[in-house]
Order: C-alpha cells, then sequence, then structure tokens
C-alpha cells in the first residue's frame, strides 16, 4: 500500500506521510481530476478498474481500499 499512498499523496498535492486509511479526502482536494487519476492509479498498482462514481463517493482513504479489495475479489 505505501507505493499506492504516494501516488494518492502526489494526485492530492500533500505529503506521503500525511496519507493513511483515515485521511478524509473531503477535507483535501477531492475532485472529478483527482478521481480519474486515482482510477489510474489504481489500475496501474493493483490491476483493477475501479468505478468513478463509485469512487467519487468515497470520503475517507479506507473508502478506496475497500473499493479495491472488493474490486479484486471478483
Amino acid at each position: 500500500m505505501e507505493a499506492f499512498y504516494v501516488g494518492l499523496a502526489e494526485i492530492l498535492e500533500i505529503e506521503a506521510s500525511k496519507v493513511s486509511s483515515e485521511l478524509n479526502l473531503t477535507e483535501l482536494a477531492w475532485d472529478s481530476l483527482a478521481v480519474i487519476s486515482t482510477i489510474a492509479l489504481v489500475d496501474d498498482q493493483f490491476s483493477v478498474m475501479l468505478d468513478g462514481k463509485a469512487l467519487a463517493q468515497c470520503q475517507r482513504v479506507a473508502d478506496i481500499e475497500a473499493l479495491i479489495a472488493k474490486e479484486k475479489a471478483r
């Protein structure tokens, strides 16, 4: 997950050390560009494609991790 956190930090333009499962996305630049970039990051890191609408509804990094786990289980 560390590489994912680093990539997510770049997308959100914050320090990687601030990214954790509990990070609140709604307090950051969690916009359509961030969602699209995160879809690409997840595809690259985990080889799964996330639904953009579901991803946009995520409020915490843990929500993204849950979506990844759900897609990997398919």
